[in-house]
């Protein structure tokens, strides 16, 4: 009899054997997974930290060129005549002119050029007892453009912009805001024409406007200023 029990328990303890090994497999899994996701994190987190130390040690040590005048820059390459050509035609043999470091822009005189009237041309700087008085007329509803004579002096000036802001009895009407573009010294002045405006109409229009021009570098390096005025009359 007692083998007999011994027999029947058997199996079962069997049984309860497997099912306890089964459900230790079941729950080491989840456990070993866990442990491979969090061994990814570290890794991925110890990435991200080399990432950002490499980061930082690339921009720490980045040192930029030295700032060079034009005079300078030809002079390396002095001994490359046809990069010498290339520079002198480029630059229009100034290099009296190159001896500064920061560009410089003279500007020579301000034109009004319409369908209305002839051009009209004002040398600039203007005289102090001028400035802000009525440069020119023009007609209601006419087309007009703003004609700049000016030369580049000692170096390279970049992205000239101009913006022209527009007040009527103190009232701001209008802003304009354009890229001129990059011009290098040279023997000959430049000429440029900014992009065609209309004046308004009707009895309101009319008037004298003050306006303000301001002429900038992409360094926001101021180069004029102008203070004027100019008045909008009845179309006849």
């Amino acid at each position: 009899m007692e083998s007999g029990k011994r027999a029947e328990a058997g199996p079962s303890a069997c049984v309860s054997e497997k099912q306890e090994r089964e459900q230790r497999e079941v729950n080491e899994k989840p456990l070993a997974v866990e442990v491979c996701d969090d061994h990814e994190e570290e890794e991925e987190e110890e990435d991200d930290d080399d990432d950002k130390e490499v980061g930082a040690t690339t921009l720490t040590g980045f040192v930029p060129g030295p700032l060079l005048s034009l005079k300078e820059q030809i002079e390396k390459d002095k001994d490359d005549d046809s990069l010498r050509r290339w520079k002198e035609k480029l630059l229009g043999c100034v290099e009296g002119d190159l001896n500064g470091m920061e560009p410089e822009v003279k500007f020579h005189s301000m034109g009004i050029i319409s369908n209305d009237l002839e051009e009209v041309s004002h040398p600039l700087p203007l005289d102090s007892n001028r400035e802000g008085l009525v440069l020119f007329t023009l007609k209601e509803g006419s087309q007009y453009q703003l004609k700049l004579t000016f030369s580049v002096l000692h170096n390279i000036v970049s992205g000239l912009t101009y913006s022209n802001t527009v007040w009527k009895a103190g009232l701001k009407v209008d802003q304009n805001k354009g890229m001129l573009g990059t011009f290098a010294p040279q023997r000959e002045p430049y000429v440029h024409i900014l992009d065609e405006e209309t004046t308004p109409s009707g009895v309101l229009a009319r008037g004298i406007y003050s306006a303000n021009l301001k002429f900038e570098d992409d360094d926001r390096r101021c180069h004029m200023e102008l203070k004027y005025a100019f008045e909008i009359k009845k179309s006849s």
